[in-house]
């Protein structure tokens, strides 16, 4: 059965390639991904899929960061006329991205396997020696780039879900093939755990294309941990605008407020038991040199090694934005934009992943590492926790290949040659725990 998978992965390779430029070229970022969904939605129930899409995959009030109403609404537009699945892009209208493929293949496990498909805030390179510019598959859509590889993503799980459908007689239970939006900023997969998707997963599989490390030719990492939890906050103050030279005792200035916030937030003490992070990266206030400000908004972050720690600088952020507010007679509000909690991959389900590799696949390079230490954040970790809470088990892999820069650069790229190896990786593994009852 290996062989099989093998074989029909080569067969179908040309045509993952395809779809990763063409979701790289209609590049959308999240919340946006209305043509992104309608197409995998299609494909899917073409290849013989249940397919759950709109208001049926994620928790509405669960959503975090989602854009504004006429932002979402002039991008549905946009996607009605850029080549969207005419049949499926309705229901994503207002922000409802996202697509969930089911198989079901009588009683066994429950396996899920997450994709995300959003791209970032990016003006693509148009540099000669930039891969997507001179085969012309770069951006359409301006100041959004796939610059962190889930366009690969997106391809490798409608090749996973090819192959599954193409040996379904030889798997036992039940597949769950989740496309996720809005990764970036850590705002979608907590909407999908909300509405109850993992509940019932005995085995969660994901990854991450990444660079392939130095000194170490291998394919893949079977399983991640130390990714930082975090929470994403923007964070306003309104106060009372007043002349500044003739009446200033008049007004509620919040610049005083958000600058109090600012420099107590970076003063947040450090924690002993591990890493902790703070970050106000963005700031708007103000209307002129003559004028009490009356509002401003700042975006921060804090993030920490485990859950508990990111808790502990939450409540302290969260106390000072308050107490900022009141110290100059101002009013505030927070929102709460992205989240994302530690993760852990289970080392039994990260050995069982080399295995398949090493045995089945041989072909596939397994690192001797077992499992990578993160140093960013990763949504992923609510699916995995819910899976991990229940008793089942679950890892994030890197799947490793060549990159032409870091991932969020406006000139990334990576070798499409570790397409068809993600979707042998997933399908081995999948059949691996499936093909007994």
């Amino acid at each position: 059965m290996y062989q099989k998978i093998i074989d029909y992965t080569n067969q179908i390779e040309d045509k993952i390639i395809s779809q990763r430029r063409d979701f790289h070229k209609y590049a959308e970022s999240g919340w946006f991904e209305m043509r992104t969904s309608s197409i995998i939605a299609g494909i899917l129930t073409d290849l013989g899929y249940e397919v759950l899409v709109g208001r049926d995959v994620c928790e509405a009030e669960a959503r975090m960061g989602l854009p504004s109403e006429s932002e979402l609404d002039e991008h549905y537009q946009w996607a009605k006329d850029n080549g969207s699945d005419l049949r499926f892009l309705a229901p994503t209208k207002g922000g409802f991205t996202g697509v969930i493929g089911l198989l079901n293949c009588g009683e066994g496990p429950t396996i899920a396997m997450r994709f995300d498909i959003d791209a970032l805030g990016v003006i693509e390179s148009k540099e000669e020696n930039h891969k997507p510019f001179k085969c012309k598959f770069t951006s359409v859509n301006y100041g959004t780039m796939h610059a962190c590889g889930h366009d690969g993503h997106a391809s490798i799980g409608l090749g996973v879900a090819e192959v599954l459908m193409n040996i379904k007689e030889s798997l036992h239970g039940k597949v769950k093939i989740i496309f996720q939006p809005s990764e970036e900023g850590v705002r979608g997969a907590k909407a999908i755990v909300e509405k109850g998707h993992l509940n019932d997963v005995d085995y969660f599989l994901s990854s991450h294309i990444s660079e392939r490390l130095e000194d170490d030719n291998c394919d893949i990492i079977p399983g991640s941990y130390g990714s930082y939890a975090t929470t994403k906050y923007d964070a306003f103050y309104y106060g009372k605008a007043a002349h500044a030279g003739g009446s200033p005792e008049k007004g509620n200035n919040v610049m005083l407020s958000i600058a109090t916030a600012i420099l107590n937030l970076q003063s947040i003490p450090r924690h002993s038991s591990g890493i902790t992070r703070i970050n106000v990266g963005k700031l708007i206030a103000g209307t002129g040199r003559n004028v009490i400000a009356d509002q401003a908004m700042m975006e921060i972050e804090v993030r920490g090694e485990t859950s508990t720690i990111n808790e502990y600088m939450e409540d302290y952020a969260l106390r000072i934005i308050k107490e900022a507010a009141l110290m100059h007679n101002v009013t505030y509000d927070i929102k709460i934009m992205g989240g994302a909690q530690s993760l852990d991959s289970n080392d039994a389900l990260a050995q069982r992943v080399a295995t398949v590799c090493r045995e089945g696949l041989k072909t596939v390079k397994v690192s001797d590492i077992l499992k990578y230490k993160n140093s960013g954040s990763e949504d992923v970790s609510y699916m995995m926790k819910r899976v991990q809470d229940n008793g089942g088990q679950a890892t994030y892999m890197r799947i490793l290949t060549a990159t032409a820069a870091l991932g969020h650069a406006r000139d990334f790229d990576f070798d499409e040659e570790i397409l068809g190896k993600g979707i042998k990786i997933f399908s081995a593994t999948v059949y691996d725990l499936m093909k007994y009852n």
